[in-house]
């Protein structure tokens, strides 16, 4: 592991140099020819690295990248795979007021954390392997998707598929924490939209002739609070709510947006079942709701543990320590954890900001993620 450390060093500028590359090249996913120019500058760096490239092609959404390496002698004894993402929330011309910049020992720019610093390290743990020859076991599949940062409806059916065929994912999310701690547990997202109808009416002459939707749906948040359980991990928070047109009118529709994280696969059932039982409370009112619990949660279990484990010794022979920690967003490793595929997350970057002005890594810490990142490769 000294050896792999000592090799990624030395090409710290090599992988800083490259991150700029991606970090310059937007990608909001929304934007299919954005996210679609970002993938083919991600192949060509696997194309030439001589791996197997292929396109998934999507319609609507930007495509996602395979790239399968296998380096070894003979046949390959399973497969690893290496999972992430090249869309960002940021939308087209953000770089103009948050430019890719080198400060301080940082890196910035929109990105930059979350996640094609991921991006970089992959490459560049594929390299430092190559270059001391060292020869896997095991083949590998890196998979970048392009809607992760929108629930993924497009990459899901191709992520759970490769890691059908896997024996351990690798997640290239940030780390937590300034001390770069591994995610080895994440709630479940989910979503849901409450819709009220009630009765327009003036609201000075004759508001007992209406039924006032915002009425009901404030009703109904009220109801939606109860279901919080911090004991279990359960949080239900209205996001988003809408309704009514003018002063003096009784509302007639409302709506709201309800962000759903819960800790266990094991309570959605008794989520979706109090979430679709709302029923209206004032008389006249109809209350619909929508939605509900979407990507399960990445639960510690004992094949998250006993991964876990091999990072953290791998950390120790090169002389670093190395945490875990729970979060309560989600990730695409939560799809492949769900199929009771050994699965650890948070392997990029460390830094911080994701999602905001102040996104940046931590450039001296690219070569000890790299590190782990090819240790892993080479050793599961």
């Amino acid at each position: 592991m000294k050896q792999i450390l000592r090799e990624l060093r030395g090409r710290q500028d090599e992988m800083v140099k490259l991150l700029g590359e991606f970090v310059r090249c937007e990608s909001p996913s929304h934007v299919k020819r954005a996210v679609d120019a970002c993938a083919a500058m991600v192949a060509r760096e696997w194309q030439r690295r001589g791996a197997n490239v292929r396109i998934l092609r999507q319609r609507e959404r930007g495509n996602h990248v395979r790239a399968e390496i296998w380096d070894g002698a003979g046949r390959a004894s399973g497969q690893i795979m290496v999972l992430g993402h090249t869309d960002t929330v940021y939308p087209l011309g953000t770089l103009v007021k948050m430019p890719f910049r080198v400060a301080a020992g940082r890196a910035w720019g929109p990105g930059t954390f979350d996640m094609k610093g991921g991006l970089a390290l992959a490459l560049f743990a594929v390299d430092a392997l190559r270059a001391l020859k060292i020869r896997p076991k095991k083949r590998f599949v890196f998979l970048w998707t392009s809607d992760e940062e929108i629930g993924s409806e497009s990459s899901r059916r191709a992520i759970e598929q490769e890691a059908r065929r896997s024996d351990a994912v690798l997640v290239l999310e940030p780390s937590f924490g300034r001390e770069g701690r591994l995610k080895t547990k994440r709630k479940g997202v989910g979503g849901a939209e409450i819709l009220v109808s009630g009765r327009s009416a003036h609201a000075g002459i004759d508001p007992e002739k209406g039924v006032n939707a915002v009425h009901e749906l404030a009703l109904q948040i009220a109801r939606l609070v109860k279901m919080n359980d911090p004991r279990r991990g359960i949080t239900v928070q209205t996001t988003v709510v809408s309704g009514g047109t003018i002063t003096n009118v009784v509302p007639e529709h409302a709506r709201a947006m309800v962000d759903i994280r819960y800790a266990r696969a094991a309570d959605v059932p008794r989520i979706h079942r109090r979430l679709h039982s709302l029923r209206p409370i004032l008389k006249g009112a109809r209350v619909s709701v929508m939605g509900g619990a979407d990507r399960p949660p990445l639960e510690r279990t004992a094949a998250v543990r006993k991964l876990f484990g091999v990072a953290q010794t791998l950390m120790r022979e090169m002389g670093l320590l190395l945490g875990e920690a729970s979060t309560g967003g989600g990730s695409d490793g939560s799809f492949t954890a769900a199929l009771g595929v050994p699965t650890l997350d948070g392997l990029g970057a460390v830094g911080d900001g994701a999602h905001s002005p102040r996104e940046h890594l931590v450039t001296s810490k690219l070569p000890e993620r790299a590190a782990l990142i090819a240790g892993l490769l080479a050793t599961l």
